[in-house]
């Protein structure tokens, strides 16, 4: 597993792509999504997901809806018409950010 410090700064860009390939996830569905692309090496704690779920959503990148399911409820999130762009553009930043730590640490890649 990647340490916290490694991992916090992705962690946004990682929850929006996730998000914008699925019609809507509720918190710990996103979690375990996460958990089993990167085969156990990136793992969202509850404490990092929900503050940033929050934040997106009061910056209209995603809006919620709630089923109830028995006596529970769930929250599902999904991505709004103006959060595609911010994916976008998140999508390419960390693309971009890819390629210029691979200068460093693969110094034969070139930039595209």
């Amino acid at each position: 597993m990647y340490s916290k410090e490694l991992t916090k700064g992705t962690l946004r860009p990682i929850i929006l792509k996730l998000l914008s390939q699925h019609d809507k996830m509720y918190g710990y569905e996103i979690t375990q999504k996460v958990k089993e692309l990167t085969k156990g090496k990136i793992d969202i704690s509850e404490g990092a997901l929900y503050p940033i779920l929050h934040k997106l959503e009061s910056n209209k990148v995603l809006e919620t809806e709630k089923v109830y399911i028995g006596k529970r409820v769930r929250k599902y999130y999904s991505v709004t018409k103006s959060g595609k762009q911010v994916i976008a553009e998140q999508t390419n930043q960390i693309n971009d950010f890819i390629n210029t730590l691979s200068l460093i640490f693969n110094p034969k890649t070139t930039l595209k």
